[in-house]
């Protein structure tokens, strides 16, 4: 299975294997304006921004929905991606627990059902999405986090709640063009950023590296195409 869709190929071969309804410079996956949803549901309309009658600031949607998790900073989930260095695919592109863990969940039917294809296709695709949907679920953080296998859905998700920037801030979700594109339609691939070098670059925790594994990397922020941001405490 090929890493990270470097080439317009192997992006093309990997979103055929997601039955993805993008093809390559196309527009942006159709994804409806949501909050992840719960086990065994499909996913609701974000409610609307609520404004406290105090202090009259707002509130998006996650904000709201974070009230009702645990309280998680980012330095925690960076730990929890962190432990997985090392995690490697086998030969086939899969085997890893982050992708056995996808396949099992009520979102592998949820996301075929909107790009087409099939739930064991995810057994063997690329799954640098399905390992950052994995640490937020570890987290007990997914309904801030998002859950995806399909890296432009998931950064759409991200903009659709209004959590979606250029700021590189730690625990943030990081997307990456490989040819420098800032459309999140040309997104090839995903991490956690670990922290802002201040050098034009930045230090992350991917999964599905170009070496089948979870790494730490230093990337180019001229590869950034945005940044999501799920619900921090702290």
């Amino acid at each position: 299975m090929a890493k990270n869709r470097l080439t317009p190929k192997t992006r093309h071969l990997a979103r055929i294997v997601l039955g993805a309804s993008i093809a390559l410079g196309g527009t942006v996956v159709a994804v409806p304006a949501a909050l992840a949803d719960t086990p065994g549901q499909a996913p609701v309309a974000a409610p609307p921004v609520e404004v406290s009658k105090t202090a009259k600031t707002s509130r998006t949607p996650l904000q709201v929905q974070a009230e009702r998790l645990p309280k998680v900073t980012a330095a925690q989930v960076l730990n929890i991606a962190a432990k997985q260095v090392g995690v490697s695919e086998n030969a086939q592109g899969g085997g890893t627990k982050f992708q056995s863990w996808y396949v099992s969940s009520v979102r592998a039917k949820e996301t075929v059902a909107r790009d087409g294809g099939n739930v064991r296709a995810y057994a063997n695709a690329p799954w640098c999405a399905m390992f950052v949907s994995w640490v937020g679920e570890q987290a007990g953080i997914r309904p801030t986090m998002g859950w995806d296998a399909y890296t432009v859905a998931h950064a759409q998700w991200f903009k659709d709640n209004k959590h979606w920037g250029t700021v590189a801030k730690p625990g943030a979700v990081v997307y990456f063009d490989w040819n420098g594109g800032k459309r999140i339609s040309g997104i090839d691939h995903v991490g956690f950023v670990k922290k802002d070098n201040g050098d034009g670059t930045i230090s992350t925790i991917e999964g599905n590296t170009g070496n089948g594994k979870v790494e730490q990397r230093v990337r180019p922020k001229s590869q950034v195409v945005g940044y999501g941001y799920p619900v921090y405490s702290g």
